[in-house]
């Protein structure tokens, strides 16, 4: 991964981050304990957390760096797991399903604007909202209600 310094119009410095073609998988553990912690934070604090799958067409060249600017735009609580090229999931906690996607829709906005791209990118989202006294969530349960 390449970081690059951009200096915008209005001459503010921000990090423009650069992702190789071949992309990068995440260990799967990551995963398993991302599921664990929303499970903890719901049964524990009594948190409203969120899932979020996020796919993009086959073979988008933008998406790892749209993976990345979202990584970077989050507060460090969240989370964001590389399953494949074109996929990922995001734990976004202490929100719901409609503030998630307040959220996602506002970063894309603003990597659209920060990063040169043609057209917004075509990206599909999958919600799947932990409820406070979930005890246990298991990534067999998750992954077919955000990635349909």
């Amino acid at each position: 991964m390449l970081q690059k310094r951009v200096r915008t119009a209005d001459h503010k410095i921000i990090m423009n981050t650069m992702t190789t073609i071949s992309g990068g998988n995440d260990d799967p553990r990551k995963l398993r304990d991302m599921l664990g912690r929303a499970a903890s934070l719901a049964s524990a604090h009594s948190l409203k957390s969120v899932v979020v799958g996020i796919t993009a067409p086959e073979s988008d060249l933008v998406f790892p760096q749209v993976i990345d600017f979202i990584e970077s735009a989050l507060r460090v609580e969240d989370v964001v797991f590389r399953m494949t090229r074109d996929r990922a999931v995001v734990f976004l906690a202490d929100v719901d399903s409609a503030q998630a996607k307040k959220i996602l829709d506002r970063v894309l906005a603003d990597f659209c604007v920060h990063v040169a791209v043609s057209e917004t990118p075509g990206l599909n989202f999958g919600f799947y909202e932990v409820s406070p006294g979930i005890q246990e969530l298991r990534v067999k349960e998750v992954l077919p209600e955000i990635f349909w």
